[in-house]
């Protein structure tokens, strides 16, 4: 097998295709030349490429590829007229090794030998009439060698022409082959370690897939028997709001009737028309009607709340002379708490905006908190406010009270609109009251559509505030209280 080495090929012997360029690369530089005229030439092609690929610090694969790559195409161009391989090297992002097989004539590569390097290496081929060539291109890692140490290496280990036996050819392709047998024997024993941690992996993750499983099953039945134990108690608390309407209707129906007669009767007593009294029994009559009225009015507020309660409050919308409902709860109020040191501040009749909902009800909502107000304000002033809402989305008006009385502490606040309930304190003495003022102010106000909201500083006084949408604005929709009637 001659050897030649020179700097640059710029191309083929004998008229060949010229093999300057590759092509993925750029231009080649031709470090070696072989002619290829006998099988130990090719023998001995295989061995070099081993070397050229181990000294280029191609991985033991790799090398092998290679070597058999060039084996199987020199093999299979043998006998063509001028046949010579050359070893070059590509500049470039990626450098890469080029051994390109060029004749002068013969016939073409075979098929089934281009499918056989091609599976090995990339592989290019062009054949013509009188010449033909093929380019077999393997990259080369870019931690190895390079520029012109590179080029020297390779240079170095092609120069010698040495022949190699067919025998030299088969140990070294047993050589490979045990290499091969050993590393695919190395990454069976890896790849089997792998499916072994892989199978444990699977083991523990299917345990806690069971463990979680089983987890979420007995907390979809503790949800479950949770759900049921509330739906139950929701029934249980639904049925007892129903037996404590039923059971507030009905005595107030029943007391309501007796009290009635205890107020009439005292009444005729204190006509005038009736028969003289005595100054004791004058003021004995006038404490039985005194007391009468106390425990009707008592007894209609618990008729109301239940009503509330119940749903069976039906509102009737109707424009309302703010006015006449200011001067009548005026009246009402002044003549029941004579108190000569608190003053009840209402507006004047100018100005008063315009509103459309349920008189009755609002004459309810504000008489609650004006005698509230009243009860609880030894001295000072009680005032009612009247203003329309300055809030642009829906019409509204806003109705004010505010008192210089006790005041609630603030701990209290959110309690005093439980029904019943009654703040504690030294306030109470001579009071009487049932705790139901302010919760059943609030449910009427919220039946009406609006809200009831309070603040108040012990000591100071108090402040409730009460809006009502107006009911006749095409903007505002009407309340859907459920309900066939209404006692007025």
């Amino acid at each position: 097998m001659n050897v030649s080495t020179s700097p640059s090929e710029p191309g083929l012997p004998g008229g060949a295709p010229s093999a300057g360029r590759s092509p993925a690369a750029g231009p080649v530089d031709t470090v070696a030349s072989f002619a290829l005229s006998s099988a130990q030439d090719v023998f001995g092609l295989r061995r070099r490429a081993q070397q050229a690929a181990a000294a280029l610090e191609l991985d033991r694969q790799d090398q092998v590829r290679l070597a058999t790559a060039l084996s199987e195409v020199g093999r299979d161009r043998l006998g063509c007229r001028e046949l010579e391989v050359s070893f070059g090297l590509t500049s470039g992002p990626r450098s890469s090794l080029l051994v390109t097989f060029s004749w002068a004539g013969g016939p073409s590569p075979a098929q089934d030998t281009l499918d056989l390097a091609a599976k090995l290496v990339h592989v290019d081929h062009e054949t013509g009439p009188a010449a033909g060539r093929v380019v077999i291109t393997q990259p080369l890692p870019a931690d190895g060698p390079q520029g012109a140490a590179r080029r020297s290496r390779l240079a170095e280990l092609l120069k010698g022409g040495a022949r190699s036996t067919e025998a030299d050819d088969l140990r070294a392709q047993t050589r490979d082959l045990i290499a091969t047998l050993e590393e695919t024997r190395a990454q069976r024993e890896e790849l089997r370690r792998l499916n072994e941690e892989l199978e444990e992996t699977n083991r523990g993750v299917l345990a806690l897939y069971s463990e979680l499983t089983l987890e979420l099953e007995t907390t979809n039945s503790g949800v479950l028997a949770l759900h049921s134990e509330l739906e139950e108690k929701r029934h249980q608390l639904q049925e007892a709001s129903e037996a404590k309407t039923r059971f507030w209707t009905n005595i107030s129906h029943e007391l309501r009737t007796p009290v009635n007669s205890v107020v009439g009767l005292s009444a005729l007593l204190l006509a005038p028309g009736s028969p003289p009294l005595t100054d004791e029994q004058q003021e004995q009559a006038e404490l039985i009607a005194s007391s009468g009225r106390t425990l009707l009015s008592l007894v209609s507020d618990l008729l109301d709340v239940a009503k509330a309660e119940a749903g069976h409050l039906v509102i009737h919308p109707e424009p309302v002379d703010l006015r006449l409902l200011v001067a009548h709860l005026s009246g009402l109020l002044l003549s029941g708490h004579g108190h000569g040191q608190v003053t009840l501040v209402t507006p004047g009749p100018e100005d008063q905006p315009a509103l459309v909902t349920d008189e009755t009800l609002l004459v309810r909502i504000l008489r609650n908190l004006l005698s509230n107000a009243l009860k609880f304000t030894e001295r000072g002033e009680v005032r009612l406010d009247i203003a329309a809402d300055p809030e642009p989305s829906a019409p509204a008006v806003l109705f004010t009270v505010t008192d210089t009385g006790v005041g609630i502490p603030a701990e209290e606040i959110d309690r005093v609109f439980e029904a019943f309930y009654q703040v504690r304190g030294p306030h109470r003495s001579g009071r009487s009251g049932t705790g139901l003022g302010l919760p059943y102010a609030r449910t009427l106000a919220e039946l009406l559509g609006g809200s009831l909201t309070l603040t108040s500083t012990a000591g100071v006084g108090t402040r409730v505030q009460v809006r009502l949408p107006d009911l006749g604005s095409a903007r505002t929709k009407e309340p859907d209280v459920e309900g066939a009637c209404r006692d007025r």
